[in-house]
């Protein structure tokens, strides 16, 4: 995608806003104040806003790969304590999505430098649950979300400022485009 695009995407994306509410923009300016915190896969073809139709101010959102929660991140430690104590949002989500090449990398056993620890990460988080790389793709997804909505119940800002916070674990189907509330 050229830079080029890049604009004329935004100029067609401001004109249709501003057709429905001529001061949006201005509206954004005087601050935020987003239902959800979001965790999501850096996936390109998973946008949380974009699959859920959220307009912007919806969502406050941090994405790594495969959607992990880990204590010694301090970009998501961050985010999570700006949501939680600033901005006050109603839920935790922490969404997958089914094919995740994060997944797929622990499933291998990918031990390229750069990914290792990441990767050994996630491997953790479904081995945990009593799964294995032998286990379907998809099946692992799954697990590795339910994985990520525990360590958020034990992440230490979690625990000082989001107790009121509900946490939920979604997964999109990248196949059906369909987003699955999972039972966690």
């Amino acid at each position: 995608m050229s830079s080029d695009r890049l604009v004329k995407g935004n100029q067609s994306f401001t004109s249709k806003i501003l057709e429905q509410d001529p001061i949006f923009f201005e509206n954004l300016k005087t601050g935020q104040s987003p239902e959800y915190f979001v965790i999501s896969c850096s996936d390109s073809r998973v946008s949380p806003s974009v699959i859920s139709e959220s307009p912007l101010g919806t969502m406050f959102v941090h994405r790594n790969i495969a959607n992990q929660v880990r204590e010694n991140d301090e970009s998501l430690t961050s985010s999570l304590y700006y949501a939680l104590a600033h901005l006050k949002v109603k839920k935790v989500i922490i969404k997958g999505h089914t094919e995740c090449g994060g997944v797929a990398a622990a499933k291998a056993g990918n031990e390229e430098p750069y990914l290792k620890s990441w990767i050994g990460g996630i491997k953790e988080g479904f081995t945990n649950q009593g799964h294995s790389t032998e286990d379907d793709l998809n099946e692992l997804v799954k697990a590795n979300v339910k994985a990520q909505v525990e360590q958020m119940r034990q992440h230490p800002v979690y625990k000082e400022y989001g107790k009121d916070t509900e946490v939920e674990g979604y997964l999109f189907h990248l196949g059906s485009g369909k987003l699955e509330k999972l039972d966690v």
